[in-house]
Protein backbone atom coordinates (compact mmCIF):
# COMPACT_ATOMS: atom_id res chain seq x y z
CA UNK A 1 0.00 0.00 0.00
CA UNK A 2 1.54 3.28 -1.13
CA UNK A 3 0.60 6.29 0.99
CA UNK A 4 1.09 10.03 0.52
CA UNK A 5 0.89 12.31 3.56
CA UNK A 6 0.08 16.02 3.38
CA UNK A 7 0.90 17.45 6.80
CA UNK A 8 2.71 20.64 7.86
CA UNK A 9 3.21 19.81 11.56
CA UNK A 10 6.46 17.94 12.10
CA UNK A 11 5.31 16.27 15.32
CA UNK A 12 1.99 15.17 13.77
CA UNK A 13 3.79 13.80 10.69
CA UNK A 14 6.25 11.87 12.86
CA UNK A 15 3.45 10.38 14.96
CA UNK A 16 1.34 9.39 11.95
CA UNK A 17 4.33 7.78 10.21
CA UNK A 18 5.25 5.86 13.37
CA UNK A 19 1.70 4.59 13.89
CA UNK A 20 1.34 3.51 10.28
CA UNK A 21 4.57 1.53 10.51
CA UNK A 22 3.37 -0.15 13.71
CA UNK A 23 0.03 -1.06 12.16
CA UNK A 24 1.55 -2.52 9.00
CA UNK A 25 5.31 -2.54 8.27
CA UNK A 26 4.49 -3.15 4.60
CA UNK A 27 2.91 0.28 4.25
CA UNK A 28 5.13 2.49 2.09
CA UNK A 29 5.02 6.24 2.71
CA UNK A 30 6.15 7.41 -0.69
CA UNK A 31 6.36 11.10 0.25
CA UNK A 32 5.21 13.77 2.68
CA UNK A 33 4.28 17.34 1.73
CA UNK A 34 3.51 20.42 3.80
CA UNK A 35 1.71 22.91 1.54
CA UNK A 36 -0.87 23.37 -1.19
CA UNK A 37 1.78 24.47 -3.68
CA UNK A 38 4.12 21.52 -3.09
CA UNK A 39 1.20 19.07 -3.23
CA UNK A 40 -0.15 20.38 -6.52
CA UNK A 41 3.35 20.29 -7.98
CA UNK A 42 3.86 16.73 -6.72
CA UNK A 43 0.69 15.49 -8.41
CA UNK A 44 1.80 17.03 -11.69
CA UNK A 45 4.87 14.80 -11.75
CA UNK A 46 3.85 11.59 -9.93
CA UNK A 47 1.21 8.86 -10.24
CA UNK A 48 -1.59 8.63 -7.70
CA UNK A 49 -0.78 6.71 -4.50
CA UNK A 50 -3.18 4.10 -3.14
CA UNK A 51 -4.26 6.17 -0.14
CA UNK A 52 -3.80 9.78 0.96
CA UNK A 53 -3.70 11.46 4.35
CA UNK A 54 -4.70 15.12 4.28
CA UNK A 55 -4.23 17.57 7.11
CA UNK A 56 -6.82 20.31 6.58
CA UNK A 57 -4.93 23.39 7.77
CA UNK A 58 -1.65 23.81 5.88
CA UNK A 59 0.90 26.61 6.02
CA UNK A 60 -0.46 28.27 2.87
CA UNK A 61 -4.18 27.61 3.34
CA UNK A 62 -6.82 24.90 3.44
CA UNK A 63 -6.02 21.57 1.81
CA UNK A 64 -9.45 21.69 0.15
CA UNK A 65 -7.86 24.22 -2.24
CA UNK A 66 -5.83 21.36 -3.72
CA UNK A 67 -8.97 19.90 -5.30
CA UNK A 68 -9.32 23.02 -7.45
CA UNK A 69 -6.13 22.06 -9.26
CA UNK A 70 -5.92 18.28 -8.99
CA UNK A 71 -8.49 15.58 -9.82
CA UNK A 72 -7.93 13.09 -7.00
CA UNK A 73 -9.73 9.79 -7.51
CA UNK A 74 -8.18 7.82 -4.65
CA UNK A 75 -9.47 7.38 -1.07
CA UNK A 76 -8.52 10.08 1.44
CA UNK A 77 -8.29 10.06 5.22
CA UNK A 78 -8.46 13.57 6.66
CA UNK A 79 -6.60 14.45 9.85
CA UNK A 80 -7.35 17.62 11.79
CA UNK A 81 -7.79 19.12 15.22
CA UNK A 82 -11.22 20.45 14.20
CA UNK A 83 -14.48 18.60 13.62
CA UNK A 84 -16.41 21.22 11.63
CA UNK A 85 -14.99 20.19 8.24
CA UNK A 86 -16.36 16.62 8.21
CA UNK A 87 -19.12 17.31 5.67
CA UNK A 88 -16.70 19.02 3.27
CA UNK A 89 -14.31 16.10 3.66
CA UNK A 90 -16.88 13.51 2.62
CA UNK A 91 -17.57 15.44 -0.57
CA UNK A 92 -14.05 14.67 -1.86
CA UNK A 93 -13.51 10.91 -1.60
CA UNK A 94 -12.97 10.87 2.16
CA UNK A 95 -13.30 7.45 3.76
CA UNK A 96 -12.54 8.67 7.28
CA UNK A 97 -12.00 11.80 9.34
CA UNK A 98 -9.56 11.50 12.26
CA UNK A 99 -9.22 14.08 14.98
CA UNK A 100 -5.78 14.95 16.36
CA UNK A 101 -4.05 13.69 18.35
CA UNK A 102 -4.67 10.55 16.33
CA UNK A 103 -5.27 7.40 18.35
CA UNK A 104 -3.75 4.17 17.12
CA UNK A 105 -7.06 2.35 17.44
CA UNK A 106 -8.84 4.92 15.27
CA UNK A 107 -6.09 4.78 12.68
CA UNK A 108 -6.26 0.97 12.58
CA UNK A 109 -10.00 1.17 11.93
CA UNK A 110 -9.44 3.70 9.15
CA UNK A 111 -6.84 1.48 7.45
CA UNK A 112 -9.15 -1.52 7.74
CA UNK A 113 -11.96 0.56 6.25
CA UNK A 114 -9.69 1.38 3.30
CA UNK A 115 -8.92 -2.33 2.82
CA UNK A 116 -12.57 -3.31 2.95
CA UNK A 117 -13.64 -0.58 0.55
CA UNK A 118 -10.94 -1.39 -1.98
CA UNK A 119 -11.52 -5.13 -1.84
CA UNK A 120 -12.91 -6.47 -5.14
CA UNK A 121 -16.68 -6.85 -4.83
CA UNK A 122 -18.83 -9.39 -6.62
CA UNK A 123 -22.25 -8.09 -7.49
CA UNK A 124 -25.27 -8.74 -9.64
CA UNK A 125 -24.79 -7.00 -12.99
CA UNK A 126 -28.52 -6.88 -13.58
CA UNK A 127 -28.81 -4.86 -10.38
CA UNK A 128 -26.05 -2.62 -11.68
CA UNK A 129 -28.08 -2.04 -14.82
CA UNK A 130 -31.13 -1.27 -12.68
CA UNK A 131 -29.24 1.32 -10.69
CA UNK A 132 -27.81 3.00 -13.77
CA UNK A 133 -31.21 3.12 -15.46
CA UNK A 134 -32.97 4.52 -12.40
CA UNK A 135 -35.24 1.48 -12.05
CA UNK A 136 -37.40 2.00 -8.94
CA UNK A 137 -37.22 -1.72 -8.12
CA UNK A 138 -33.57 -1.31 -7.11
CA UNK A 139 -32.70 -3.39 -4.06
CA UNK A 140 -29.03 -2.47 -3.89
CA UNK A 141 -27.07 0.74 -4.14
CA UNK A 142 -23.96 1.00 -6.26
CA UNK A 143 -21.60 3.48 -4.61
CA UNK A 144 -18.44 4.89 -6.12
CA UNK A 145 -15.48 5.53 -3.82
CA UNK A 146 -12.64 6.90 -5.92
CA UNK A 147 -12.19 4.20 -8.57
CA UNK A 148 -13.75 1.53 -6.39
CA UNK A 149 -17.36 0.35 -6.54
CA UNK A 150 -19.23 -0.81 -3.45
CA UNK A 151 -22.65 -2.42 -3.27
CA UNK A 152 -24.96 -1.83 -0.29
CA UNK A 153 -28.14 -3.86 0.03
CA UNK A 154 -31.28 -1.86 0.75
CA UNK A 155 -31.90 -3.81 3.95
CA UNK A 156 -28.40 -2.95 5.22
CA UNK A 157 -29.52 0.69 5.41
CA UNK A 158 -30.34 2.12 8.84
CA UNK A 159 -31.49 5.47 7.53
CA UNK A 160 -31.20 8.05 4.75
CA UNK A 161 -30.90 11.78 5.30
CA UNK A 162 -30.12 14.99 3.46
CA UNK A 163 -27.66 17.69 4.42
CA UNK A 164 -26.60 20.68 2.30
CA UNK A 165 -28.54 19.24 -0.65
CA UNK A 166 -26.62 15.95 -0.48
CA UNK A 167 -28.36 12.65 0.27
CA UNK A 168 -26.52 10.23 2.53
CA UNK A 169 -27.03 6.54 3.26
CA UNK A 170 -26.02 5.22 6.70
CA UNK A 171 -25.66 1.45 7.13
CA UNK A 172 -26.50 -0.62 10.17
CA UNK A 173 -22.74 -0.78 10.82
CA UNK A 174 -22.51 3.01 10.90
CA UNK A 175 -20.87 3.55 7.51
CA UNK A 176 -21.99 6.65 5.64
CA UNK A 177 -22.04 7.13 1.87
CA UNK A 178 -23.31 9.94 -0.39
CA UNK A 179 -25.78 8.64 -3.00
CA UNK A 180 -27.38 10.08 -6.14
CA UNK A 181 -31.00 9.77 -5.08
CA UNK A 182 -33.46 12.24 -3.61
CA UNK A 183 -35.51 11.32 -0.54
CA UNK A 184 -38.60 11.42 -2.77
CA UNK A 185 -37.10 8.72 -5.00
CA UNK A 186 -35.99 6.65 -2.02
CA UNK A 187 -39.41 6.90 -0.42
CA UNK A 188 -40.92 5.34 -3.54
CA UNK A 189 -38.27 2.63 -3.70
CA UNK A 190 -38.31 1.59 -0.05
CA UNK A 191 -40.38 -1.22 1.47
CA UNK A 192 -43.05 0.71 3.37
CA UNK A 193 -43.23 -2.01 6.00
CA UNK A 194 -39.60 -1.39 6.95
CA UNK A 195 -38.89 2.23 6.03
CA UNK A 196 -40.73 5.43 6.92
CA UNK A 197 -40.12 9.05 6.04
CA UNK A 198 -40.38 10.88 9.37
CA UNK A 199 -39.82 14.39 8.01
CA UNK A 200 -38.36 16.28 5.05
CA UNK A 201 -34.83 15.24 5.99
CA UNK A 202 -34.98 11.59 7.14
CA UNK A 203 -36.17 8.15 6.05
CA UNK A 204 -35.57 5.53 8.74
CA UNK A 205 -35.52 1.75 8.96
CA UNK A 206 -37.64 0.42 11.82
CA UNK A 207 -34.66 -1.72 12.84
CA UNK A 208 -32.68 1.47 13.49
CA UNK A 209 -35.13 2.86 16.04
CA UNK A 210 -33.49 2.64 19.47
CA UNK A 211 -35.74 4.80 21.66
CA UNK A 212 -38.73 7.13 21.23
CA UNK A 213 -39.89 10.06 23.32
CA UNK A 214 -42.98 12.24 23.33
CA UNK A 215 -42.26 15.69 21.93
CA UNK A 216 -44.14 18.96 21.53
CA UNK A 217 -47.29 19.18 19.38
CA UNK A 218 -47.89 15.41 19.64
CA UNK A 219 -44.68 14.70 17.80
CA UNK A 220 -42.20 11.89 18.49
CA UNK A 221 -38.45 12.25 18.97
CA UNK A 222 -36.41 9.23 17.91
CA UNK A 223 -33.00 7.97 18.99
CA UNK A 224 -31.37 6.07 16.15
CA UNK A 225 -28.82 3.28 16.17
CA UNK A 226 -26.27 3.86 14.68
CA UNK A 227 -26.36 7.23 16.46
CA UNK A 228 -27.04 10.42 14.54
CA UNK A 229 -25.91 13.84 15.74
CA UNK A 230 -28.89 15.55 14.07
CA UNK A 231 -32.36 15.93 15.58
CA UNK A 232 -34.67 13.15 14.39
CA UNK A 233 -38.20 14.27 15.16
CA UNK A 234 -41.29 13.04 13.37
CA UNK A 235 -43.02 16.04 11.79
CA UNK A 236 -46.49 17.02 12.99
CA UNK A 237 -48.23 15.94 9.79
CA UNK A 238 -46.40 12.60 9.72
CA UNK A 239 -46.90 11.68 13.38
CA UNK A 240 -50.32 9.97 13.02
CA UNK A 241 -49.04 7.90 10.08
CA UNK A 242 -45.83 7.09 11.95
CA UNK A 243 -47.72 5.67 14.94
CA UNK A 244 -49.78 3.46 12.62
CA UNK A 245 -46.61 2.36 10.84
CA UNK A 246 -45.02 1.32 14.13
CA UNK A 247 -47.80 -1.15 14.84
CA UNK A 248 -48.03 -2.40 11.27
CA UNK A 249 -51.26 -0.70 10.23
CA UNK A 250 -51.73 0.27 6.58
Amino acid sequence: MKILIIEDEVAALSRLSKLLNEIDPNIEIIDDLDSIESTVNWFQHNPMPDLLFFDIHLADGSSFEIFKYVDIDKPIIFTTAYDEYALDAFKVNAIDYLLKPIKKQDLEKAIEKYRQWTKPTTFDYQKLADVMSGNTSVKRFLIRIGQTLKVVDFMEVAYFYTSDKITFLVTMKGRRFPIDYSLEQLDEMADSRKFFRINRQFIINIEAVSDMYTYSKSRVKITLNPPCDMDTVVSTDRSPLFKKWLVGED
